[in-house]
């Protein structure tokens, strides 16, 4: 199910789902990893604290489709997790890496702050969650919330990162700023399209 009807759209749960309940433990796995990283100054735990950060965020969102559990409720779960996940990873890596304060100067503001409000920008419309954005608009779903771009939003400028392509990383970073902005600026306009705003 993609779309929810106008009665089940101001619903948000169920809450207690498999989906969510991975979010959950993902989530507390992914920091207490990572505090413990930038504690001890450890890269080896940082990589751990990402990487159950991203295998739990591709299980959360499988386990949800595949066992027909996606809501409201787990989509916001998601989103807010992914940036308690990133604030805590991103920090211990510019601890550990302070040559990357840069990237983190333009990264973390745009995931923190634009993709917020974009990503959370699908409660404005009866959608399950922002992967399904497409039936409002496929150009900023396709920028956004296809797989590609989920790949690219983050695991590209951590990806150009953990190679020492600092530069290549930054370009990066400053490119997604410039596809939020972008995004921003489009998903005002829908709202708008819609009398939505």
């Amino acid at each position: 199910m993609t779309l929810v009807d106008a009665r089940s759209a101001v619903r948000a749960g169920p809450f207690r789902t498999v989906a969510n309940a991975i979010t959950v433990i993902r989530t507390l796995a992914a920091v207490t990893v990572g505090v413990a990283a930038l504690l001890a100054g450890s890269v080896p735990l940082l990589v751990v604290a990402y990487g159950i950060y991203w295998l739990g965020d591709m299980l959360d969102g499988l386990a949800a489709r595949r066992l027909h559990q996606e809501t409201r409720a787990g989509a916001v779960l998601d989103i807010v997790s992914d940036r308690a996940c990133t604030a805590v990873l991103c920090v211990s890596l510019v601890a550990r890496m302070p040559e990357v304060a840069a990237v983190a100067l333009v990264f973390l503001p745009s995931f923190m702050v634009l993709d917020t409000m974009l990503s959370l920008a699908f409660l404005c419309w009866p959608l399950v969650s922002p992967n399904y954005f497409h039936r409002v608009d496929r150009r900023v779903w396709a920028l956004n919330w296809s797989p590609a771009a989920k790949a690219v939003n983050t695991a590209g400028v951590i990806g150009a990162v953990a190679f020492g392509q600092f530069r290549l990383a930054l370009a990066v970073a400053l490119a997604v700023l410039a596809v939020k902005l972008w995004s921003a600026v489009a998903v005002a306009r829908l709202l708008d399209r819609d009398g939505r705003a």
